[in-house]
């Protein structure tokens, strides 16, 4: 009969760590429930912590069985990246760092490892240390994994909230039926020029407006971007029926738009809002009534 060496009677290590996360899947989700990471995310319920640790197992398992245990990228991982970012983003929003959770996801590799040598112990040193160590190679990838998710996660979450945040900061005002208005504060930059277009099209649509004003009276510069940026939505206002006024002209920003040899000849400006929206109600045919000296108007 053949000689078969120690490493083919018991199977590679990678193999051996596979067996051993399908064969201890239900006590090793037991462990985790109790550890701060699982028990401080599922709070319904512990059996929930359980099932959750199920899932990550069976991905480690996965993982194990392609041999990419140091592959933070292997397809074993995707079932569950969801979960492992809801699971990072949460102990974020908890208040910790990114070495405290990277803390909470070590603690989860020990109780692992006792049950591996608990399992393997009477094995050849040499298999158990191969053993070991790959089981920690796949727990080190799992907070990778971990980790590259939940910034994702996070950064996902921070552009929906700028984005939030730009369509709050902009936004389109009826001044009179068929006047709408754009109050524009801060820097215009091609993000929050693009919800500028899109807020105020929507706003002429809805409300059928015939005239627009842009003010920019709380933009602190203008420049050859902010200009195209103005020119763009003066254009799209008007395919949309309705014509664009640019108020809040000041002095410095008539200098450095002249400076810049920028052409907004095609466009209706005004020094302030008060002026384009006098203008826009004369195109309408609406009368201004100034005050008199007692008070009363006159016409």
């Amino acid at each position: 009969m053949p000689e078969h060496t120690a490493e083919e009677t018991l199977g590679s290590p990678t193999h051996e760590v596979r067996e051993f996360l399908r064969r201890r899947r239900e006590q090793i989700a037991q462990r985790w429930a109790d550890e701060p990471l699982f028990r401080s995310v599922f709070t319904v319920s512990r059996d929930e912590a359980v099932e959750a640790g199920k899932a990550v197992v069976d991905a480690l398992a996965e993982v194990a069985d392609t041999g990419r245990v140091d592959d933070p990228d292997a397809a074993g991982f995707s079932g569950v990246r969801e979960q492992l970012a809801r699971m990072g983003v949460a102990r974020g929003r908890a208040g910790l760092t990114a070495a405290q959770v990277s803390s909470e996801l070590a603690t989860l590799r020990q109780p692992v490892e006792n049950l591996l040598l608990s399992d393997i112990g009477e094995a050849p040193a040499e298999h158990v240390r191969a053993c070991a160590t790959t089981l920690t190679v796949l727990m080190g990838t799992l907070r990778v994994v971990v980790m590259q998710t939940a910034l994702s996660e996070g950064e996902a979450l921070i552009d929906r909230q700028r984005l939030q945040l730009m369509e709050v900061a902009t936004p389109v005002i009826k001044l009179w039926d068929g006047i709408v208005a754009v109050p524009l504060i801060g820097t215009l930059d091609s993000a929050r020029s693009q919800v500028v277009m899109e807020t105020l099209l929507e706003s002429i649509v809805e409300q059928q407006a015939r005239f627009a004003i842009l003010d920019i009276t709380g933009v602190p510069t203008v420049d050859t971007l902010v200009a195209q940026h103005l020119m763009k939505t003066v254009a799209a206002a008007r395919l949309m029926g309705a014509e664009c006024i640019v108020s809040g002209i000041r002095p410095a920003i008539a200098q450095t738009i002249v400076h810049l040899g920028l052409d907004l000849g095609t466009v209706i400006t005004r020094a302030g809002l008060a002026d384009a929206l006098k203008y826009a109600l004369h195109q309408l045919g609406a009368d201004i009534v100034g005050p008199t000296a007692n008070g009363a108007g006159q016409r």
